[in-house]
């Protein structure tokens, strides 16, 4: 290594070290509101640490668990570091969930308020270190919405059985209070961030705030992870060892999961992508084929939809396909696949559909692409854009060709004859190559 580039590293390392010095973060940035929304979460947070020491005693055997929540908390971070970054890159702009819930809602249940406080922030300091360095005042709000999460489960646990906090009664009692304290800790949580992520990114579709169902089920299985942590750490403490192996296990399968989700979907729609697309049709077309049965092709082209973007901007335009791929969704069956092939082209399949019928959801699809309404964002503005149509090419098996390669390029066709005969309309495929094409 040069010394010349031995000293462009030291400046770098230089720089981002006072890139994290608190004055420097990127948090004085943001939006008044978002500022006042950050700093608000974490005074509270700090305001609630505070005034919980000395409300419950600390025993010796609290500062155990301590360390074992700590401790198996970082084995398990260390040991999924790399699984855990892909997953945090790959949930950018939505909430992001993870399984470290296991460790911090066992120290709800079990530890004085201070103390799990500590757990919650040990475990995103560390978490921050050997993960992913997202901007600083990001780990700072997450921890503190945890820690306000962490509060209302303890006080739900306290307002059930006083006198057992920290801890919670055994029976069908202990059993309430332990998921009413895990959906206190998930709502706490729930709320703050995605105000978080409204604040920050106003024009983005509400649904990203809220994130996926499949996500909270995560959650979920967290908190039940958790809750078992501490009924192990109460009886066989040895045992959380065991739960580490179940945890990298239930890592993998989420990494695996999401990746297979992510190769499959358009990330613009959130349809099926080409690849994907392409293959299910490959799969249909050799059903239809075996057992003789009908298969339609939509293929769906947005008519002078440049205009749309050159008129309205580019996250106009986004808007613009998001709601068509919505309207697209809810006008066809639930074992029909509607994919984006690229641009505003949509694909369409129809298994087990006649000519006929593919034809008719052909019109009804153009007739509701037409009569779409919505209200797009633009640098003035809210803006209507109700300008949108579309032109529609069908084809079907076996009319229209005997093998998928020959029913896509009909489809194809019939499209740009659709759209060279006048536009918003539907063509179908014609049964055979002397037969011209028909409106």
């Amino acid at each position: 290594m040069s010394i010349r580039h031995r000293l462009a590293q030291r400046r770098l390392r230089r720089r981002d070290d006072r890139a994290r010095l608190p004055a420097r973060w990127a948090l004085w940035s943001q939006p008044r509101s978002v500022l006042g929304y950050l700093l608000t979460v974490e005074i509270v947070a700090a305001a609630v640490i505070g005034t919980t020491f000395g409300l419950v005693p600390v025993t010796r055997s609290d500062w155990i668990r301590l360390l074992v929540l700590v401790g198996g908390s970082a084995i398990h971070l260390e040991a999924a570091r790399d699984i855990e970054r892909l997953r945090k890159v790959g949930a950018e702009g939505i909430p992001y969930v993870n399984l470290k819930g296991m460790w911090t809602f066992a120290g709800v249940l079990l530890l004085p308020p201070p103390l799990a406080a500590a757990l919650i922030l040990s475990t995103y300091v560390h978490s921050w270190l050997r993960v992913r360095r997202v901007p600083p005042y990001r780990s700072v709000f997450t921890a503190s919405t945890l820690v306000l999460a962490g509060a209302a489960g303890a006080v739900v646990l306290a307002a059930i059985r006083p006198g057992v906090y920290p801890g919670y009664p055994s029976g069908a009692l202990g059993l309430l209070a332990v998921v009413a304290a895990g959906l206190a800790y998930w709502f706490v949580n729930y709320v703050l961030v995605a105000g978080a992520i409204v604040l920050s990114n106003p024009d983005a579709p509400g649904r990203n705030a809220l994130g996926r169902l499949s996500d909270q089920l995560i959650v979920a299985g967290s908190l039940g992870l958790g809750a078992a942590t501490a009924a192990l750490l109460l009886s066989e403490p040895w045992t959380v060892a065991v739960l580490l192996l179940t945890i990298l296990g239930l890592h993998r399968a989420l990494l695996v999961d999401q990746f297979q989700a992510e190769s499959r979907t358009d990330p613009k729609t959130g349809l099926a992508n080409a690849a994907f697309w392409h293959e299910i049709a490959r799969r249909e077309f050799a059903g239809a084929e075996r057992t003789n049965s009908p298969l339609g092709v939509l293929y769906v082209d947005l008519d002078h939809f440049k205009t749309v973007n050159d008129t309205y901007g580019h996250l106009a335009g986004d808007e613009a396909l998001n709601a068509v791929a919505a309207e697209l969704r809810h006008e066809v069956r639930d074992n029909d696949l509607v994919g984006r092939l690229g641009g505003e082209e949509f694909a369409i399949l129809l298994p087990q559909t006649s000519a006929a019928d593919t034809a008719l959801a052909a019109e009804r699809i153009r007739r509701r692409v037409a009569a779409l309404a919505i209200t797009v964002t633009t640098g003035s503005g809210p803006v209507l854009c109700d300008t949108i149509t579309c032109s529609i090419g069908v084809a079907t098996y076996p009319e229209s060709g005997s093998s998928l390669d020959e029913l896509q390029m009909a489809a194809d066709l019939a499209m740009y004859h659709a759209k060279d005969t006048g536009r918003n309309r539907v063509v179908s495929a014609p049964a055979s190559e002397t037969d011209l094409p028909t409106a």
